[in-house]
């Protein structure tokens, strides 16, 4: 993954809870920030990254994500008391998904989605209990007439907590029935080997090493190692048959047939 710097704080992006922000950066391109100092600090960082990458891995549109350095001198030149505090609480490394100018948020009442593709999105925010894409807030965009995936700060929320994970793998994830697109997901069932065959261990290994030690904090390992490979563990055991995040999608999907 590529490394940028933040060079202008552009604009606030109020909509977000935790307040990310549109910034420009040295490559002189535009960025989505999500600062390490708001909201579940660090934590929804990792679920970003994460769950964003295996989005990808998955072969669905999420914006580039890239680290991002924060200088707090950015700080000086922002008149709101609350971003300053902000940006020089984020101090150091970031995370940010490229800007997508002219895009608009998913209306699922206007923009019908075919089957298959918001099966694919189901079964993707199933499997990394995506609390955060529901009709209030769908958390897509349409870009250049395609679907994109963004924000997935409210994923695997498992690690706030690290008890029992190995058991908590097994979540039948309860919250997908308030899934935006689960009415008209009904190849759930059909896209179910394909994205399983993508998430091979060795993807899921090369995505978790992503996380920068420095985010590594807050939890009962004593080494960095140790924490990666609980990551890698929850989610190899969340693939493992049967599939019960997959099974609770179509329990709940039944209710809309």
């Amino acid at each position: 993954m590529r490394t940028v710097i933040a060079t202008r704080y552009v604009t606030p992006l109020r909509e977000g809870g935790s307040l990310p922000a549109v910034v420009e950066a040295d490559d002189d391109g535009m960025y989505v920030l999500k600062f390490r100092g708001a909201g579940q600090r660090v934590k929804s960082l990792i679920a970003e990254l994460v769950a964003g990458e295996i989005a990808r891995a998955l072969g669905l549109l999420i914006p580039e994500i890239v680290f991002i350095e924060l200088d707090p001198e950015l700080a000086r030149t922002e008149p709101d008391p609350e971003i300053q505090d902000l940006i020089r609480a984020s101090a150091g490394l970031n995370l940010a998904l490229d800007y997508l100018p002219g895009s608009v948020t998913f209306d699922p009442l206007a923009q019908k989605l075919d089957a298959e593709l918001a099966s694919c999105v189901v079964w993707l925010d199933a499997y990394v209990t995506n609390i955060d894409r529901t009709p209030r807030n769908t958390n897509m965009l349409i870009w250049h007439r395609r679907l994109w995936l963004i924000d997935h700060g409210a994923t695997l929320y498992f690690h706030y907590t690290w008890k029992n994970y190995r058991e908590r793998s097994r979540d039948h994830f309860s919250a997908i029935k308030d899934h935006v697109l689960l009415p008209n997901a009904s190849e759930l069932q059909a896209v179910d080997s394909k994205m399983t065959e993508r998430l091979v261990p060795d993807i899921i290994s090369s995505i978790i090493k992503l996380i920068p030690d420095a985010w590594l904090v807050e939890s009962p390992f004593s080494e960095n190692t140790q924490h990666r490979d609980a990551y890698i563990e929850y989610l190899l055991h969340r693939l493992e048959p049967p599939h019960i995040f997959l099974e609770e999608a179509i329990r709940a999907r039944a209710l809309y047939v």
